[in-house]
């Protein structure tokens, strides 16, 4: 059994359930080994057959896509820190790996949208297996931060009155007083039930009292009464009792000594929540400043020892003394590189030839660039995919995975600590760790000694004197100039404000504004079952809703939730939602800010108009959301009708709103984000065929088409929505033929049906009058679908963006390669 005894305030963890963990990392890593030796082995070599080659990238996508489920399970479950930070450098290198499989299969097929599912069959899996867990860890490592800045976003929006409020319906004379007549109608029958109620009890008492007086109490009935009371009570308290002793003995409970707790007990485990990170902090430092203690002044003076002794060497062959390694540069760190002083010597040689090579060679490449842009882009991309065909592309992750991958194998893979009750931590990788950093904080120390020490020798042996002055001018003059090419956006208009006074700024403005609580599990969709089916019949298959949520959670979640994926992987800074009304591009827009804790920044046209007017009124509010959105990173700007800020010819009803204030300025808010920066635009629009398409797509550079619910969704959503808003699905309800009917129809008209039919009044109905199909019909023909012409309109205009005309022109090469074969 385990004890239940605290240690710095931390509960021990149960051995099965660290184990468990335990092995689902095991074999999560034992998986990543494999896929990364079948990586080696085929994606080094060209392939021309592309149908191949994305059967390829798919099998590794599904792959890297399980692992990546595995691991986020593994580390959410684990308490060990150290081993949790070490799942976290794999965890982020398979995400940053499966965006980089997404661009790749992207630019083979030319669209979004792909369909694996034979390859699913292939390999026995669900759909559900393909889909994206989003890590909980986005949200736990910043809960304290995003709570705090909760509380204050509310305080904002009550003391500025913005807080959102129900708004009440007006009424008519008539109806508010039938309503005050039906209530006091109501208030009335209810006092007279009561008082008639009360009349009944009372005869009845006073007909008992006289059958008391005529015949007497039965002792006889009084003692059974008693009996039957007391039995019942005894019966009761020995099968409570036989039921503990068998959870004991299955070992479901613990027993009763060991279930006692002392007062001081009870304190810690209320304040375990609170105090466990910091206790861990707090042990942390306490290992760094005893070893600072007990090995600093040895640190100290083997440093020295070491760097005088290759002073002393490097005179010898050199014939003077070395210059001082930068701080920049490393410092002393350079010079303990396993190198002998003539190899020092020979590598300082070749860096001086190297930077004289480069300035000349720097003429001759700018001549070439010219040359080399017109041609190459002609004969290079044509010919190299014929002649070699296609190959994987350099990746920026596989070195962290396969060195978190040699770190599990060092470390961890045979370290038993099934003995550790508390699977916290483990104390001399601690010791090990900061040990480093407290000798790199010693080698700063060392590092300004050595340094006037060595001026001392030049001077004393040599008679040099430093020339740091005139090269740190030197350098101070090249940062000036590079100062100057900065963008407007760039320069920061408010040195002489916080952080907090432009988030208060804006939230009263309303350009900062709090999202609904949604998460992306909530967009509820069927998979796509006959996607390669109908692909191989050359009918271009409609997007399911599974698949939009699968690139909501690629191109906005995932990135904007790991700073290390942010910053390696392909980087996306725009993401346009198009459909019709009532898919969804708000709740998805609110779903990226719930998952990720971000900031949503309010840009739409509409929410603008009027607020900092003119031009260097629209500079500083932009350069204000810009700089709040990166100092309180990851952050969301959201346009709403983004349409109107590109619009061909703006319409007379909204000239006063100038829609296209930001059409020239968006460009260069982008430019202005790089990829430290988890910033993410987003743009929603139901008539993006309204907008100039050139700046359009030069904006958004990723664009998803949310089409209207299939059957499958449409099943899948009555049945969800039904029961959320407090129905029960009787067999008198046919949810398929409510799918049949509301073809056409989308999310939000299912939505505005269902809880029109579900009011207070029919809920309270519900236990005796089951809900009927019938009951939905009235409703849904009162809502207007999405019809064939506009659903058309959508795809001539999708047809028209970069990728769609890539895709156009793949499938008529495509085409024309069929025919050439017939004949």
């Amino acid at each position: 059994m385990i004890t239940t005894k605290t240690r710095g305030c931390i509960s021990p963890v149960p051995p099965l359930m660290s184990s468990t963990y335990n092995k689902i990392w095991t074999d999560a890593q034992k998986d990543l080994d494999i896929q990364l030796q079948m990586e080696r082995e085929q994606f080094l070599q060209p392939e021309k057959d592309r149908v191949k080659v994305f059967k390829m990238l798919a099998s590794s996508y599904i792959k890297y896509m399980r692992i990546f489920r595995n691991l986020e399970e593994a580390h959410d479950g684990l308490v060990h820190q150290q081993k949790r930070a070490a799942i976290r450098q794999v965890l982020d290198g398979v995400i940053g790996r499966i965006l980089e499989m997404k661009k790749e299969m992207v630019a083979l097929e030319n669209s979004e949208f792909h369909y694996i599912d034979n390859i699913l069959e292939d390999l026995k899996l669900l759909p559900e297996d393909i889909e994206i867990p989003i890590p909980r860890y986005f949200i736990k490592e910043n809960l304290e931060v995003l709570q705090q800045r909760e509380k204050m976003l509310d305080e904002i929006l009550c003391d500025a009155g913005l807080q959102t409020q129900i708004p009440v319906k007006a009424m008519t004379f008539e109806e508010a007083v039938k309503m005050i007549q039906v209530a006091e109608r109501a208030r009335q029958g209810r006092r007279r039930a009561v008082f008639m109620k009360q009349m009944y009890l009372e005869d009845k008492r006073k007909r008992q009292t006289k059958l008391q007086v005529q015949t007497g109490p039965n002792p006889d009935d009084a003692a059974t009464l008693i009996q039957k009371v007391w039995r019942g009570y005894i019966q009761r308290k020995k099968t409570e009792k036989m039921r503990e002793e068998e959870m004991i003995f299955l070992g479901m409970s613990l027993p009763p000594h060991l279930k006692a707790m002392s007062s001081s007990q009870l304190h810690a485990k209320q304040i375990n929540a609170q105090q466990g990170e910091v206790h861990e902090r707090n042990e942390e430092v306490f290992i760094k400043d005893k070893l600072r203690e007990t090995e600093g002044l040895d640190i100290k003076e083997t440093l020295e020892d070491q760097i005088g002794q290759c002073f002393i060497e490097c005179r010898h062959i050199i014939g003077r003394f070395p210059d001082y390694p930068t701080k920049e540069a490393g410092g002393s760190a350079t010079i303990f590189s396993e190198k002998t002083p003539e190899e020092v010597a020979a590598e300082l040689a070749a860096k001086k030839e190297m930077a004289l090579q480069k300035k000349s060679q720097k003429e001759e490449k700018e001549k070439e660039k010219g040359k080399e842009k017109t041609k190459g882009k002609t004969q290079k991309t044509g010919k190299k995919e014929e002649d070699e065909g296609w190959k994987m592309a350099p990746s920026n992750f596989l070195s962290i995975m396969e060195e978190g991958s040699s770190q599990y194998k060092a470390v961890w893979q045979n370290r038993d600590k099934g003995w550790d009750l508390f699977q916290d931590h483990d104390l001399e990788l601690i010791k090990e760790e900061k040990r480093e950093e407290v000798e790199e904080e010693i080698r700063v120390q060392v590092d300004e000694l050595m340094q006037q020490k060595l001026e001392n020798l030049k001077l004393a042996v040599d008679g040099e004197k430093s020339g740091k002055q005139k090269k740190g001018r030197k350098s101070e003059k090249k940062k000036k100039t590079a100062r100057k090419k900065t963008s407007e956006l760039e320069e920061d208009l408010t040195p002489d404000r916080t952080i907090d006074s432009l988030y208060r700024e804006l939230v009263e403005e309303g350009v900062l504004i709090k999202p609904k609580t949604v998460y992306l599990s909530d967009y509820v969709g069927e998979y796509s079952y006959l996607g390669t089916t109908l692909r191989q019949v050359d009918i271009e298959p409609v997007p399911s809703l599974a698949d939009v949520r699968q690139l909501t959670a690629l191109y906005g979640i995932l990135p904007l939730g790991s700073q290390t994926v942010h910053e390696k992987a392909p980087l996306v800074k725009a993401l346009l939602l198009a459909g019709p009304a009532g898919v969804g591009k708000k709740m998805l827009v609110d779903a990226i800010c719930t998952e990720t804790g971000a900031n949503l920044f309010n840009l739409s046209a509409s929410n603008i108009a009027g607020k900092y007017p003119g031009k260097s009124g629209l500079q500083m509010m932009l350069h204000m959301v810009l700089k709040v959105a990166k100092q309180l990173q990851p952050s969301v700007v959201w346009i709403g009708e983004t349409e109107k800020t590109f619009y061909k010819s703006v319409p007379k009803a909204e000239e006063q709103m100038s829609p296209k204030r930001l059409e020239k300025i968006l460009p260069k808010f982008l430019k202005a984000l790089k990829a430290q920066d988890r910033v993410l635009l987003v743009g929603t629009t139901r008539r993006p065929f309204d907008a100039n398409l050139k700046p359009f797509c030069k904006v958004y550079q990723k664009i998803i088409m949310i089409p209207r619910p299939d059957y499958a969704s449409r099943f899948v959503l009555w049945k969800h929505i039904i029961q959320q808003n407090g129905g029960e699905i009787t067999n008198l309800l046919n949810i398929s033929c409510l799918a049949k009917v509301s073809d056409g129809f989308t999310q939000g008209h299912i939505v505005q049906v269902v809880r029109a039919v579900l009011s207070e009044l029919r809920l309270l109905q519900m236990p005796r009058k089951p809900l009927r199909t019938a009951e939905f019909m009235t409703p849904l023909a009162r809502q207007d679908p999405v019809y064939r012409e506009e659903e058309e309109t959508f795809k001539a205009w999708y047809a028209k963006t970069p990728l769609g005309r890539a895709r156009g022109r793949a499938l008529a090469k495509s085409e024309k390669a069929g025919k050439g074969k017939t004949k």
